[in-house]
């Protein structure tokens, strides 16, 4: 086994040696399962209300544009989803490098075969691994409910794809945050306050030229992320995740640079 799969494994050793990554796993099936079934209760409601008033029946030309999945569902799901991961995802990074700095089991990793990109590899593989299976957990009960029903599928694939990838930046942005510190605590402050500042840039609008606020706009998680729930994957969107994962990955190795300077 090679010094990089070795590693790998004991990332993935070490995180579901922990109880984090169960309690982790089961929270966000939980509230996402549970913040599912209330809109799509809702949306059933009002289905259903309508039904009853107007003695239609369920015939899909007879339903208005205003009774839609995306409306009721798909939308105010991810909305609040997306807010509960800003704060939860950095709860799940805040250990990766901290933890390694603050025991000082970092430059053991260094005097072995292990190069800097390779450690940062293997800790940027299992976190993304996890956060990937934390999303496809999570959706086992709106998939079960969307399929036995037979509406929106593709749909809530574009929702999944956007939830999943605005989870690898949440952590791209934690896993950067963890390897500048050596507190668990400051990193998870840190990935949070970053993360919620480049959330929605759009309440600074008012107070800059219409050019500033595109650039704003185009940084910003909330536009991107929020564009997935139209049913929309975008390759500009996707994109757009990938490269902060890109650019998480070059800091976080920047940090062992800087480590030796000092």
């Amino acid at each position: 086994m090679t010094p990089l799969l070795a590693l790998i494994r004991k990332e993935f050793a070490s995180l579901f040696g922990s109880s984090l990554a169960y309690v982790a796993l089961t929270v966000a099936a939980l509230v996402t399962a549970l913040t599912f079934f209330d809109h799509l209760r809702l949306y059933n409601q009002v289905l259903f209300a309508y039904a009853s008033t107007t003695m239609g029946g369920f015939a899909s030309d007879s339903i208005p544009d205003y009774i839609n999945l995306w409306d009721l569902v798909f939308f105010p799901v991810m909305e609040q989803l997306g807010l509960t991961f800003l704060a939860a995802i950095p709860l799940v990074t805040m250990r990766v490098f901290a933890e390694e700095r603050s025991r000082g089991t970092d430059e053991l990793l260094l005097s072995t075969k292990l190069t800097p990109n390779q450690i940062v590899l293997a800790k940027f593989f299992v976190t993304f691994a996890f956060v990937v299976l934390m999303m496809a957990v999570s959706f086992i009960y709106p998939a079960t409910a969307i399929t036995r029903g037979g509406l929106g599928v593709e749909h809530l694939a574009a929702v999944f794809t956007g939830l999943t990838l605005h989870a690898i930046g949440l952590a791209s942005i934690g896993l950067t945050c963890s390897a500048f510190s050596r507190s668990q605590l400051v990193s998870a402050i840190s990935g949070w306050a970053i993360a919620f500042i480049l959330w929605d840039f759009g309440w600074m609008q008012p107070f800059v030229s219409e050019g500033v606020a595109n650039v704003l706009d185009a940084f910003s998680l909330h536009p991107r992320y929020g564009a997935f729930s139209e049913g929309v994957v975008s390759l500009a969107n996707v994109v757009y995740f990938a490269s902060l994962a890109i650019v998480a990955f070059g800091l976080a190795r920047f940090s062992f640079d800087l480590r030796r300077v000092g």
